[in-house]
């Protein structure tokens, strides 16, 4: 059996619009497509890193439930930051657009320095240096 490669993530927004420009103005990610459903209305958007858009896809699909999280609650999507820095800057982006979520702090590894953001719908978005993955880890 071949071994299965991890394509693409999901996930349904009840503000579509509001989402797509978060994901492009905090993540930094491109569109790749979009498009509106004839029949029902939904739209949908593929983002993807720059130069990574036949790698990994992130999709956003308008519509779905209104999501509350629960205390304890760490799912959350990782990105990878240039440096602890960056983290800073990010967690005070956050704090002035009323998302942060977790403030910046150093775990053990391999969780390193991080910080959490809430996206429009309250999922949680990880921007984390020194991480065993992207910028900071250790070889």
């Amino acid at each position: 059996m071949a071994r299965p490669v991890l394509t693409h993530v999901a996930v349904h927004c009840r503000d579509f619009a509001r989402s797509v420009v978060f994901y492009r103005e905090f993540c930094g990610l491109v569109p790749v497509h979009e498009r509106r459903d004839a029949e029902t209305g939904a739209a949908v958007a593929w983002l993807a890193e720059p130069g990574r858009e036949k790698d990994f896809i992130f999709v956003l699909v308008s519509g779905g439930p209104e999501r509350g999280r629960i205390e304890r609650d760490f799912s959350h999507f990782g990105f990878a930051l240039e440096s602890r820095a960056a983290v800073d800057a990010m967690a005070e982006r956050a704090a002035r657009a009323n998302c942060l979520l977790w403030p910046a702090r150093e775990e053990p590894y391999p969780v390193g320095y991080y910080c959490g953001v809430a996206d429009p719908d309250g999922n949680a978005v990880e921007f984390s240096y020194g991480q065993p993955l992207g910028p900071g880890a250790e070889r």
